[in-house]
């Protein structure tokens, strides 16, 4: 390690770190040297006082107002609009290859008691199939639609990286041409200790960090190429999904038109939202601060708010966050071309194993005891110039697998998959049985690539009728 790289880490108030080096054999000394010749140690300071050993206050907080949205009736009273126009320009700017997708899968499928990057989760409702494959049929069902190819772009993490992408090479790319898939590594930060702000240790020779979360893509796609790749490939806008959700609608041609071309829209970052279930649903919830849209997390929004209703009873603060956007290539390109541009961080106090340099053993804690500090990419919304959210539903758009069991699990998503299908299938001239709730008595699995909306059915091979009990995938 240089002199002058030693000084910056004492300097920041983290020489314990030295010490550490001081113990360790060459090799290992070489591979913590190489973590930490890779952190900004000038910023260490002013992010321990500010977001470890101190909570950052939360500004702009006095002056929300629900963010208005395109509901999903388009004939609704509350803001009527063209559905029709709106998917024909979305469709128009498939065909013509201005559109790429972006998946964030930069996590473990750990909490699901899966060994492996949860993109590679099993999350077909009838086939097992994985969520990636999920995404790649999106891909396909637009290439078989309008002879397109459309360019995928996987946001990894350094803990599965490698695993990812092996996977997707095992999988011959889910059908997809390999060219056309592109595989970036998010960024990563320290993880320091809550009650010391130092940084903590995972081994002897290696620094605890964590992935800078989902805010990080913003910087990672321009630093990795990838937003270099969609500019010479002639992408305009980027539709950004996270990896859990195996029914999310990818290229919604409606979305799509909306954020393009609506003239309330600068086409630079847009959002669907969920009708929130109960008012403290755990849900980042759309507002308009300064004239601005912006999400504010659930845990920031005054309770009071949470529960505030209209005059006929409804949720004034409704617009709940499933995570999907799209973002204009301009856009992208303008934040990261600006030297002074950064998302804020944001602060979560986890559990976080470490190694004691001290007792020279590793340690589970028992209790939260480090700082993980992330960034989130709806924080980039408000620097639009005007960004728009649009409503989507639950059964159409959102069946994330994130738990074990319970709510937003396998089984749940199985159920919603299920749900789907029936309604669209049933819409279609197909019987499907019921039981006595009305639900189907049937699990129903349908690919992207047979239909990515309804109206995709009508060119489709389907049965008469769905037998009570059976398992089918279309």
């Amino acid at each position: 390690m240089t002199e002058t790289l030693a000084e910056r880490v004492e300097a920041a108030g983290q020489g314990h770190l030295l010490a550490q080096l001081d113990r360790l054999d060459k090799d290992g000394a070489a591979r913590l040297g190489a973590q930490l010749g890779a952190v900004d140690w000038e910023s260490v300071p002013e992010l321990i006082e500010r977001y470890v050993l101190g909570e950052p206050e939360h500004d702009g907080l006095d002056d929300l107002e629900p963010a208005p949205y395109y509901p999903n009736d388009p004939g609704s009273a509350q803001r009527p609009w063209d559905r029709a126009t709106a998917h024909e320009a979305g469709e128009e700017l498939i065909r013509a290859g201005k559109v790429a997708a972006f998946v964030v899968a930069g996590g473990q499928g750990t909490r699901l008691g899966f060994d492996g990057p949860k993109g590679c989760y099993p999350a077909g409702a009838v086939t097992g199939k994985p969520l990636f494959a999920f995404f790649a049929d999106n891909l396909l069902g637009a290439h078989d639609r309008f002879g397109v190819r459309v360019p995928l772009y996987v946001m990894t993490s350094p803990l599965n990286h490698d695993a990812t992408v092996a996977y997707f090479r095992e999988q011959d790319h889910f059908g997809l041409d390999a060219g056309d898939v592109t595989f970036f590594q998010q960024g990563t930060m320290p993880s320091f200790d809550a009650q010391s702000g130092r940084i903590l240790l995972s081994g002897p020779d290696r620094l605890a960090t964590n992935p800078d979360g989902h805010g990080g893509s913003v910087r990672a796609l321009s630093v990795s190429g990838a937003l270099g790749d969609m500019r010479r490939r002639g992408v305009e806008h980027v539709s950004y999904f996270q990896v859990d959700n195996p029914i999310v609608n990818v290229l919604d041609p409606v979305f799509i038109g909306l954020h393009a071309t609506s003239t309330d829209s600068s086409g630079e970052a847009s959002s669907k939202m969920l009708a929130k279930a109960y008012p403290e649903e755990k849900v980042g919830v759309f507002c308009v601060s300064g004239g601005r849209v912006r999400v504010v997390e659930y845990s920031d929004l005054p309770l009071e708010l949470q529960r505030e209703r209209t005059e006929t009873g409804e949720l004034r603060f409704v617009a709940g966050s499933p995570a999907i956007h799209i973002f204009g290539v301009g856009f992208l390109g303008r934040l990261n071309d600006d030297p002074g541009f950064a998302l804020p961080w944001h602060r979560a106090v986890k559990k976080v194993p470490y190694f004691d340099p001290d007792r020279g053993r590793s340690v589970e804690p028992d209790a939260p005891n480090g700082v993980k500090l992330e960034r989130f990419v709806f924080d980039a919304l408000p620097l639009a110039e005007r960004s728009i959210v649009y409503e989507t539903s639950r059964v159409v758009d959102f069946a994330p697998i994130k738990n074990a069991e319970g709510v937003d699990s396998a089984e749940s998503s199985r159920r919603i998959q299920t749900e789907r299908a029936a309604a669209w299938l049933n819409a279609a001239g197909v019987e499907i049985p019921r039981d006595g709730d009305g639900q189907p008595d049937c699990t129903i699995e349908l690919s992207p690539r047979t239909a990515s909306e309804r109206a995709h059915l009508s060119a489709a091979d389907l049965p008469e009728r769905i037998e009570r009990g059976a398992k089918i995938a279309l």
